[in-house]
């Protein structure tokens, strides 16, 4: 089976104007995150975008880009055009079709090959995923407050049993604390016993063509997690465990601790 990684990037961000086009260590952050997709096993990397700024970019460092809507809502939908076209251009698209975000320039390549051979396996079982993700552990701490299992902006992943392809299956996906700690009256002493979701998904072309037609869910507008809509509508999602999430850049302060990071480096 073949693999794409597709990484939407759009211009406009509402706490980071122009972020794909941002330069640290002379590269704009849309070649960091390129770059690492790059280094994953998929045998090819497309960045979708609805700015000429990035398309031209993209292309000028040797990477393959295609202009989209920019009426997309969301990444996947921003994905499913680009891979539409693709096929439309060559007549046929991969096999997976890796969601991955623009703005996490420090994804392990191997966490990548990790989601992809879980969306592989999970194709192949008797019941296939509609959609394969990423999740780890929590750290150890802290165990209250902003980054811990109690944030409500850190959304967490049920699972069931670890298969021996390492995959498991994602029961539920909740801003909660879940599942609760009855014994502890609610109070986390073990981060490392919740697993926290890392927005990066594998569709197969079918799957990511139907997203959109499957209907909206209740607990999806509850929580307002789209990947809630899935489980609604009676689909499998798999989820593959790796040891860590890369840090995402969301605001100006984001950035600048990326720059450092890189620095450091060297």
């Amino acid at each position: 089976m073949k693999a794409m990684i597709v990484i939407p990037a759009r211009y406009a961000s509402s706490r980071l104007p122009g972020k794909p086009l941002l330069v640290a260590g002379g590269k704009p952050l849309i070649q960091h995150t390129y770059e690492k997709a790059a280094a994953a096993s998929a045998d090819r990397v497309i960045v979708a975008t609805d700015d000429e700024r990035i398309l031209e970019t993209v292309r000028g460092f040797g990477g393959e880009a295609v202009m989209t809507s920019a009426d997309h809502q969301t990444g996947t939908a921003r994905v499913a055009e680009a891979a539409e076209k693709v096929a439309a251009a060559e007549g046929e698209v991969a096999d997976i079709i890796v969601n991955m975000q623009g703005d996490e320039p420090e994804t392990d390549p191997a966490h990548l090959d990790a989601l992809i051979a879980v969306h592989r396996a999970a194709l192949g079982s008797e019941r296939p995923a509609f959609v394969s993700t990423l999740v780890c552990p929590f750290a150890p701490e802290p165990a209250d407050g902003p980054g811990s299992p109690q944030d409500p902006s850190c959304v967490k992943a049920l699972l069931g049993h670890q298969r021996p392809d390492g995959g498991c299956d994602a029961l539920y996906f909740s801003r909660a604390l879940a599942p609760y700690p009855r014994d502890e009256g609610g109070r986390v002493t073990d981060p490392t016993a919740y697993y926290l979701h890392i927005g990066i998904y594998a569709f197969s072309a079918a799957s990511l063509k139907a997203y959109d037609t499957l209907p909206a869910g209740r607990l999806e507008a509850i929580e307002k997690l789209e990947q809630l809509r899935i489980l609604e509508a009676g689909e499998r999602i798999a989820a593959a465990i790796v040891p860590q999430a890369a840090p995402g850049i969301d605001t100006p302060a984001d950035f600048e601790a990326f720059k450092k990071r890189l620095a450091a480096a060297g």
